[in-house]
């Protein structure tokens, strides 16, 4: 019977964490400017 018990707490706590992550929206957009530019001449140093 505990172990049916954990098994159960254990599934709870796993949907508690899921609905906390879906409602704090982990993903959202990247940026759309900067990232990577190849430098040349003064920027260099």
């Amino acid at each position: 019977m505990a172990l049916l018990r954990r098994a159960f707490v254990a599934l709870g706590i796993a949907g508690l964490v899921a609905a906390v992550l879906r409602i704090r929206g982990t993903g959202g957009t990247p940026p759309q400017q900067g990232g990577w530019r190849e430098l040349s001449g003064p920027e260099l140093r």
